[in-house]
């Protein structure tokens, strides 16, 4: 399910409807200043996230103007979002020298009212530790304090703390909508699209996908602009050492915006061997 880095063309690296992740929606859109890019995704709510330079977005007659604040890369400030309404017309148009500016979609049949995220509007958390090898960082642009607000749509950014270690572990998934005997909820379906970048930019990572315990998964390399897609299976990765890791996520819920992460077994009970994991997975609720 590994996307090789490539020049899209503004054009859908994850398009709607696609037969892997029919829940999600992925654009990288690269614009020099003044220019303007128009697009609309009839079924799907969107997010606009500079991930550098800076633009204005307008729709449905509001104007988020000065969205973004990144220079050099994913790591030169604070993302910063515009929410944008199931099948809304949107216009972005360039301000700085350049942009590129990743579009992250859900798939939603209701029509909600835009609204923007600012850089003090991102909710923050930071978990694991060195020892673990499991240091991470979370923004989410969309996340807990917006969750009144959009319907099946989760988008952060995440980051190794240092360089090396593991992201997404313990192993989990959540590509099922199930409750246990008592009607709890254990796991829900969530279709997931990652992009990935590195630093210095020619790092990279392998991402593991096993879609059944107990039988050997797939493992990709990925590199600075690969997009992975998961549609089932548990899912972690791993950034070399000597390099950090970024990488931009998407979430579609197909019942619910809550996210339920279901831990592997055989590795569930690392969960108590990781400070702060259980907070992580609070967020995504």
């Amino acid at each position: 399910m590994h996307i090789a880095p490539h020049d899209n063309l503004n054009k859908p690296i994850v398009d709607a409807d696609d037969a892997r992740v029919p829940l999600n929606y992925f654009n990288i859109v690269k614009l020099t200043k003044d220019q303007s890019f128009e697009y609309q995704v009839p079924g799907y709510e969107t997010c606009i996230v500079p991930a550098t330079g800076t633009v204005t977005v307008e729709v449905e007659g509001l104007t988020y103007a000065n969205l973004g604040n990144r220079g050099a890369d994913v790591w030169d400030g604070e993302p910063e979002g515009v929410y944008i309404p199931v099948g809304a017309k949107v216009t972005i148009t360039c301000l700085s020298d350049s942009t590129e500016t990743f579009v992250a979609g859900a798939r939603y049949d209701k029509v909600l009212a835009p609204f923007e995220v600012r850089a003090d509007g991102i909710d923050l958390v930071q978990y694991g530790s060195d020892d673990t090898k499991t240091h991470r960082k979370i923004k989410h642009i969309l996340g807990q304090k917006q969750h009144d607000k959009v319907g099946r749509l989760l988008v952060s950014e995440l980051f190794t703390v240092g360089q090396g270690g593991w992201s997404g572990f313990p192993s989990h998934k959540h590509d099922t909508d199930r409750t246990d005997p008592d009607g709890t909820i254990i796991e829900t379906r969530h279709d997931e699209t990652y992009n990935f970048r590195f630093r210095p930019n020619h790092g990279s990572a392998v991402q593991v996908l096993q879609r059944e315990e107990g039988k050997p998964g797939d493992a990709y390399q990925l590199m600075d602009g690969s997009t992975m897609v998961i549609d089932k299976g548990y899912h972690p990765c791993v950034v070399m050492p000597g390099y950090e890791m970024y990488y931009f996520t998407i979430l579609g819920g197909l019942s619910q915006r809550s996210l339920v992460q279901f831990f592997q077994p055989t590795h569930a009970y690392q969960v108590e061997t990781i400070p702060g994991i259980k907070d992580m997975v609070a967020k995504f609720k």
